[in-house]
């Protein structure tokens, strides 16, 4: 958080100087200001020695100018300036809670009108919150708001980190949103507050139009791409989910390998396929993708579910070589099967058996039975087909082709 040292600093300062030039008595009226009282020239010579020596950064100094006062003999006005300097030389140390007893001080004297009084006691809150004491500086900040003037989002804003930081998330998401709704160019993190309180409450529908507008703020960030379309996935909204996943891909926003796959899932799950594959192809080629068994499986997949089975070959090749069991290799004598290559069917379901480590097993053996019988290699279909009638949920196919293959060589 922003230290306040400095805007105590500028504040005094003004205020000091304001002061000495005369001005006391020319207070506004909405400002209700307390009677003036004025500065008498020797208090004011030790003043301006301390804002000099604030304006130099000389907190040192500044001190030591204001030890030459006497605190119990100076006017309201004048013991009001004086501990709003103290405050400005507490927090540049970063003694937040020396400044604030300053600063309630410089209120209890007497000498500040009410736009000033408003001012400190948001100044105290915000040093609550300096301090990382959340609870005391929502409180302080609720009971400035009840007297504030037209606050701003600013202010807003940090009411809602308060009690986020309290994980009161209800609590948070009102001033959250005033904070982005007060301002016309709100800064990212504002935005980003409201966006993380909604989807802490999965309302994600509310969640979609922050999302856009910090897209627009920085179309560059790919977390808030992923986010958006995430969040469409968790409205079950997948056509939207996959455009802007598509749109970020094609960007080059959305291109690291996680990303990629999580594309080409959506595109699979949305009925394209073939989209889905020619990604696959392309991110492989730009070597987007780490190419491993579970990428060259999905690639398949892809082009298998676009009845592509002549494209799915060379990947499921490539995976079932890589993979731990020969499932793989299972899967691809179907695609062999399904274009009637009966020798490169029998190949691989043989690969496959040997390979081990199935799920199915007996399907394997009915599969290269019916690969070996279009090649008319009854002897082979029938060791495979004897093979496969040992497995119950086989059994009857099996014997089907038994009878066929005994009908063929009689």
């Amino acid at each position: 958080m922003r230290k306040t040292g400095f805007l105590l600093r500028v504040f005094a300062s003004l205020l000091v100087a304001c002061a000495l030039a005369g001005n006391v008595a020319a207070q506004k009226k909405d400002d209700k200001a307390p009677p003036p009282t004025g500065i008498d020239a020797a208090t004011g010579k030790i003043l301006t020695e301390a804002i000099e020596a604030l304006n130099k950064e000389n907190y040192a100094g500044a001190k030591a100018a204001v030890a030459k006062l006497k605190l119990d003999q100076l006017s309201p006005y004048e013991r009001s300036r004086t501990e709003q300097i103290l405050a400005t030389i507490e927090s540049s140390r970063d003694n937040y809670g020396g400044a604030q007893k300053h600063l309630q001080a410089a209120i209890d004297a007497g000498g500040l009108n009410e736009k000033e009084i408003q001012d400190t006691r948001y100044q105290i809150a915000q040093m609550f919150l300096a301090q990382e004491k959340w609870k005391e500086g929502a409180a302080a900040l609720e009971q400035w708001f009840r007297t504030a003037q037209d606050p701003n989002g600013a202010a807003y804003y940090l009411l809602a980190v308060a009690y986020y930081q309290q994980n009161d998330y209800k609590g948070a998401i009102v001033p959250a949103q005033k904070a982005v709704d007060l301002t016309d160019k709100p800064q990212e993190s504002w935005v980003q507050l409201v966006l993380a309180l909604y989807l802490q409450q999965d309302q994600y529908a509310k969640a979609v139009p922050l999302l856009k507008r910090l897209i627009n703020m920085a179309p560059e960030k790919k977390t808030y791409w992923q986010q958006l379309s995430s969040v469409y996935g968790q409205m079950e909204d997948y056509p939207k989910s996959l455009a802007v996943a598509q749109l970020a891909y094609s960007g080059g926003i959305m291109a690291d390998d996680s990303d990629v796959r999580r594309l080409a899932d959506l595109q699979l799950f949305n009925d394209a396929p073939y989209r889905c594959g020619l990604t696959l192809d392309e991110a492989l080629q730009k070597k987007l993708v780490k190419a491993d068994f579970k990428l060259y499986e999905k690639q398949a997949n892809c082009w298998i579910a676009a009845r592509e089975f002549a494209k799915a070959v060379g990947p499921l090749q490539r995976a079932a070589e890589m993979a731990g069991s020969g499932d793989l290799f299972v899967r691809l004598g179907e695609v062999q099967i399904q274009r009637n290559e009966w020798a490169s069917a029998a190949t691989a379901l043989q690969s496959g058996l040997r390979k081990g480590g199935l799920k199915d097993t007996g399907n394997a053996h009915l599969l290269l039975g019916i690969a070996q019988f279009n090649q008319k290699n009854y002897a082979g279909a029938k060791d495979a087909f004897t093979r496969a009638r040992n497995f119950d949920k086989h059994r009857k196919m099996a014997d089907g082709y038994l009878q066929l293959i005994a009908v063929q060589a009689g």
